[in-house]
């Protein structure tokens, strides 16, 4: 069993910055997707980025390109998403999540396995 779990939430000010963590335990995958998503108050869960877990292809919602950076530390099983510039529509849970459906396939669906959420609230 796979089991993701994130840190890093908090609360900070417009314009701040957060770094999210997902620790990875359990059976690891040579190949497939790590990803991130969050969930609003009242909105359905988006996705927000995603990376390959071999080699360096990253993919990023529109809503976050240019603010957020996701990368990873395979050898520490590792995910995290930088976040900058934040603003207060970027207050949600953040789930980290994981695929074993390689890149070829849309990026915003298709996970196997979810972490318990972070909270990120951004004051304006």
């Amino acid at each position: 069993q796979v089991q993701l779990v994130e840190s890093g939430g908090g609360l900070v000010q417009a314009g701040g910055s957060l770094r999210l963590s997902c620790a990875a335990s359990g059976p690891t995958l040579s190949s497939g997707v790590m990803g991130w998503f969050r969930q609003a108050p009242g909105k359905e869960r988006e996705f927000v980025a995603a990376i390959r877990r071999s080699g360096s292809s990253t993919y990023y919602a529109d809503s976050v390109k240019g603010r957020f950076t996701i990368s990873r530390d395979n050898a520490k099983n590792t995910v995290y998403l930088q976040m900058n510039s934040l603003q207060p529509e970027d207050t949600a849970v953040y789930y980290c999540a994981a695929r074993t459906a390689g890149w070829g396939i849309s990026l915003d669906t298709g996970y196997n396995y979810w972490g318990q959420g972070t909270q990120v609230t951004v004051a304006s």
